[in-house]
């Protein structure tokens, strides 16, 4: 289950800091290697992700001290960050 850490249910174990880049959507379904595109730069950062797929879009969680190293990774292939709201930004 993936939720905010204020949503954590006293007692329940959990995987803390984390933050979430979105793609930006909605996605056609036809597209390849989306996933693989970031998940790559990021691996090559040395960044551990994790992804969530939605209906219209991804999301690629990654430890908040990777925060800053996703984003230059990121950039340094030629993508935007959006916005840095409290889930890391947009992609």
């Amino acid at each position: 289950m993936v939720c905010e850490t204020a949503a954590v249910p006293p007692g329940v174990q959990a995987e803390n800091d984390w933050r979430a880049f979105a793609v930006q959507g909605p996605l056609n379904f036809g597209l390849i290697g989306i996933v693989a595109e970031f998940s790559g730069r990021l691996a090559a950062a040395n960044v551990s992700i994790f992804v969530v797929s939605t209906y219209d879009t991804d999301y690629l969680l990654v430890r908040e001290v990777d925060v800053n190293r996703s984003v230059a990774a990121l950039r340094e292939a030629g993508h935007s960050i959006l916005s840095e709201t409290d889930s890391a930004g947009q992609i």
